[in-house]
């Protein structure tokens, strides 16, 4: 089951984002680089300090319907134990992200608002399906794999 991180909401540059990720032993991908590059990430959220993360290999997306509007960016950190998911689109936009397992079962949902990332932990391996949801119109979807 992928739960996310409650964390309470702050605004972050760039470099206190990255150097917060390094402080919890997370690496940062090339992605998450170019997010971060360009100005604030508000709303921020960091996983907890538990070091009780299962081991896992990889996680690979792949994509089924992608939104020229919205910038939608589900990924892996660099040692693929977590995943971030954020948004980029209109001011005070709310993005929803669904996942569920292959037999069609909800198994996790959270929201964000645009420019806001979230990080999910806890991921169990298996096969799932994504939808990323706003205003009632589904904008992206697609399967995740971990392994």
């Amino acid at each position: 089951m992928i739960k996310p991180v409650p964390v309470k909401k702050t605004t972050l540059s760039p470099n206190a984002l990255i150097k917060g990720l390094a402080v919890l032993g997370l690496g940062l991908c090339v992605q998450c680089t170019a997010y971060a590059g360009g100005g604030s990430v508000a709303g921020a959220r960091h996983p907890s300090l538990s070091t009780g993360f299962d081991t896992i290999h990889s996680i690979q997306i792949s994509k089924s319907q992608t939104s020229k509007k919205h910038k939608i960016k589900l990924y892996p950190d660099a040692r693929q134990q977590v995943l971030f998911f954020s948004a980029n689109g209109e001011e005070g936009k709310v993005y929803q992200l669904f996942l569920f397992d292959m037999d069609g079962r909800l198994v996790s949902q959270t929201r964000i608002r645009s420019r806001e990332t979230t990080v999910l932990t806890n991921i169990s391996e298996g096969n799932f399906l994504f939808e990323v949801f706003t205003d009632d119109e589904r904008i992206e979807n697609g399967q995740l794999t971990v392994r």
